[in-house]
């Protein structure tokens, strides 16, 4: 299985977690990407030829419940284009701290909703991450990955229409 990890991240800490999923996918015998965000659009999820089986969503939350800056290209892409994304399995990665409210890890369930009405088919739950709650988001990501590729990953791509 290999899974393209899409990072959105203002000041690393979902670059860093993602590295340290990769780091847990590698010694279980998985492929990862770690693609940052920058500069990309919506064909990022385009898979021809790609070998890419999924993609995770690790992403953090920025201003008012917003995608940080170097995933707004790659979210106003795909509100623009509105890509048909049946047939794409993903999970989502979601920061946020929930002394902020309303827009707790708001970032990542954006992209969620998004990819939902473009018909992407979400994997499991979105794990959600409160930077406040005294953890840090590496060590809650690395427990919760391989869990999430065998109950609800590898089963959701047995079934991808």
């Amino acid at each position: 299985m290999e899974l393209r990890i899409l990072v959105g991240t203002m000041t690393g800490t979902a670059e860093a977690v993602a590295k340290d999923i990769e780091q847990v996918l590698a010694k279980a015998g998985h492929r990862t990407e770690i693609v940052l965000m920058d500069g990309r659009d919506a064909s990022v999820f385009e898979r021809n030829g790609s070998g890419c089986d999924a993609f995770l969503i690790c992403t953090s939350t920025y201003g008012s419940g917003d995608v940080p800056d170097n995933a707004q290209r790659v979210f106003a892409s795909l509100e623009e284009k509105r890509p048909d994304l049946r047939g794409i399995v993903y999970g989502v990665i979601a920061l946020g701290d929930q002394t902020y409210g309303k827009t707790f890890c708001q970032g990542g369930l954006r992209f969620d909703k998004l990819l939902g009405e473009l018909g992407a088919q979400r994997a499991g739950e979105a794990l959600l991450h409160d930077a406040s709650a005294g953890t840090m988001a590496e060590d809650v990501a690395s427990e919760w990955i391989l869990p999430w590729v065998e109950r609800d990953l590898m089963p959701a791509l047995a079934q991808r229409v």
